[in-house]
């Protein structure tokens, strides 16, 4: 029997960044192309050798004169110049300005032998064969000097300095092509678990097969952190195979992440191979989400012998992986690029309900942002779908930090929101409530909108609570809330099947396997009610007949679900839509017409987000005609 791996004590955030800290990840400084250097930190200062410019030069059109020659001119009264000659941009003067004389010069041309100033073009007369100078000038004006710009000897630029445009530009006209900098670190990323599959291979979901998020969004971290990430194949949940990916990474890597497999339970044993091939500094962090944490560090494969590597665990689910990641392991990759800390953006806003916690563990709670036009600060709210729910890392805009000893955090309290980054664009429109597809074609036409899919009940609850600018709702929710009616249209409901049924009496009587959607859509609520319509019809109670159906309780969230699973031959029907139905090439068995209802909280109507959706929805005639069975009420 396998030993299983408990967490007694978890480390405070501290010492885990303590601990990452210890490690070795920093790559000694290489020499790049200047065409390559953009973006990367200089490990060494910079010294010019030659003077930027390199000659005396004209800093705009004009005459080239000896400025004593050109005392007490002015328009009334100017001092007129022998013309000897003309020097343009790029080419070695041929003509010496003596007393008396000038020379035509243009922008960016080597000051002749004799001159020391140049009048601009705008302020002479030419005379043919002399000109008239009609402003006095001082040596120098209008003339940059030969090391004005920068002198040989100079500092340039200095180690640590982040190469933007700006000094690619300093560096070219100091003729530099090779550039000392900072080494990239080096990043080996290793996915663990049986059931992970590559984005773009096929996917299997009967053997509870998942697409691998967490490679891709860790090393898409770890590039923007300054590193250089490097995807090795899954491990899979094999101890060898495990550890020949985690020993080849550390022969390979500054630093070697793992993500899954670091948690207390049996089967994850990766921690396991970190303790017999290499030193395991940490187990477990008082965070949440992110508790199974490792950190230690890695031997390479005996083959080579190259000694250690640094090494992070992270845990399986993505939410969790990517916290843990920004909050300990980006530092660090940072640090070893020599890169600064990212400028950090955060606001003050209001929570918009009570928030029970009290876990002990510092929790990095993920919360979207809602700009108020009638308050003065932002709606903060929580967004939480758990660890293992993707789409949290882009329905949130930043975190707030909730303390260990935290019971609640109160419904108004003010709270200090991290953004994810100084770029984050908080919504302008926050819409909660019914899955519909003609919902999601108004949506895009409004400047940035998050619509949260929760259900019909849920977002009338949400409504009320103050959260959401808009609910959208179908069918009977048995809540009366206070709004403000946007618009509406109509939708056709019925069963999404294979092979035709008659209606619901089939359901009930016959052998059809049957797929239900949850019950926080409105979609469900309308089914459930004409259910209740056949069994008054029957003289039987609606449950008697919801326990014949099979599968009634067999619910899924979206509204294309049920219609997914007919199409992929594990049901007969599916509660669903007449355009889901027509879009997939299914069948359709029409049980009425549902009524789909936008609320405004009513005193966000007149907001302006909320303006731009009453205004798409006026303007829908396309898209209820391009949706079978949709309609104006």
């Amino acid at each position: 029997m396998t030993e299983r791996k408990e967490f007694r004590d978890l480390a405070p955030p501290e010492e885990a960044h303590e601990a990452i800290a210890s490690l070795s990840l920093t790559p000694p400084p290489e020499s790049v192309p200047l065409d390559d250097a953009r973006g990367r930190v200089l490990a060494e200062r910079v010294d010019a050798t030659i003077d930027v410019p390199g000659f005396d030069r004209a800093s705009m059109d004009g005459y080239a004169v000896r400025a004593r020659d050109t005392f007490g001119a002015d328009e009334a009264d100017p001092e007129v110049l022998t013309l000897v000659g003309t020097v343009h941009a790029g080419e070695d003067p041929d003509v010496e300005v003596e007393p008396g004389t000038c020379a035509e010069i243009s922008t960016g041309a080597v000051l002749p032998p004799g001159a020391d100033a140049v009048v601009m073009v705008e302020r002479t007369d030419d005379l043919g064969g002399e000109i008239a100078i009609r402003k006095a000038v001082a040596p120098g004006d209008s003339v940059m000097l030969a090391g004005a710009d920068i002198a040989a000897g100079s500092r340039a630029l200095g180690p640590g300095t982040r190469l933007t445009p700006r000094e690619i530009g300093l560096l070219s006209a100091l003729g530099v092509d090779e550039v000392p900098v900072c080494g990239t670190p080096t990043v080996g990323i290793v996915s663990t678990g049986d059931e992970l599959v590559r984005p773009g291979d096929d996917l299997d979901p009967s053997r509870g097969e998942i697409y691998d998020v967490n490679s891709q969004t860790i090393a898409a971290g770890v590039a923007e952190a300054g590193g250089e990430p490097v995807l090795y194949p899954h491990a899979g949940d094999d101890y060898e195979e495990m550890e020949r990916l985690l020993r080849e990474a550390a022969d390979e890597c500054d630093l070697v992440l793992s993500s899954g497999s670091t948690s207390a339970s049996a089967v994850d044993v990766i921690y396991r191979v970190i303790e017999e091939r290499g030193d395991l500094l940490l187990h477990g962090v008082a965070v949440k989400p992110g508790k199974p944490m490792l950190v230690g560090r890695l031997d390479s494969s005996a083959a080579t012998g190259t000694g250690q590597s640094a090494y992070v665990g992270l845990p399986g689910y993505p939410v969790s992986a990517l916290t843990i990641f920004r909050t300990f392991v980006a530092p660090a990759i940072r640090r070893a690029a020599g890169l600064p800390e990212p400028r950090t953006a955060t606001l003050t806003g209001e929570f918009a309900v009570r928030e029970r916690y009290s876990e002990g563990r510092l929790r990095l709670m993920p919360v979207g942002v809602l700009e108020r036009e009638d308050a003065d600060l932002p709606l903060v709210y929580p967004v939480d779908k758990g660890s293992g729910a993707t789409t949290s890392l882009v329905e949130a805009d930043g975190v707030v930090e909730v303390h260990p000893d935290t019971e609640y955090i109160a419904a108004g309290e003010r709270v200090e929101v991290t953004l994810f980054s100084p770029d984050v664009r908080v919504p302008r429109l926050l819409g909660v409530g019914e899955d519909d597809p003609l919902l999601s074609r108004l949506l895009d036409r409004v400047d940035a909108p998050r619509y949260l899919p929760v259900g019909s009940r849920e977002g009338l609850r949400r409504l009320r609570d103050g959260v959401p600018d808009v609910a959208v709702v179908s069918g009977p929710t048995g809540r009366e809330v206070e709004t403000e009616q946007l618009g509406a249209w109509t939708r056709e409901w019925g069963l999404v099947v294979s092979d035709p049924l008659d209606g619901l009496d089939s359901l009930v009587d016959d052998d059809v396997r049957f797929v239900n959607r949850d019950r926080a859509a409105g979609l469900r609520s309308t089914f459930d009610a004409a259910l209740d319509e056949l069994a008054t019809e029957r003289g039987e109670s609606r449950a008697a007949l919801a326990d014949r159906i099979d599968g009634y309780d067999l619910t899924v969230k979206a509204h294309e679900s049920p219609a997914r699973a007919v199409l992929a031959g594990k049901a007969d029907a599916g509660l669903g839509l007449r355009a889901t139905a027509e879009s997939l090439g299914l069948d359709f068995v029409s049980l009425g017409h549902e009524r789909v209802v936008v609320h405004a909280a009513p005193d966000r109507s007149d907001k302006p987000a909320v303006s731009e959706l009453v205004d798409a929805l006026a303007d829908s005639a396309d898209e209820l005609t391009a949706l079978p069975g949709y309609d104006v009420p």
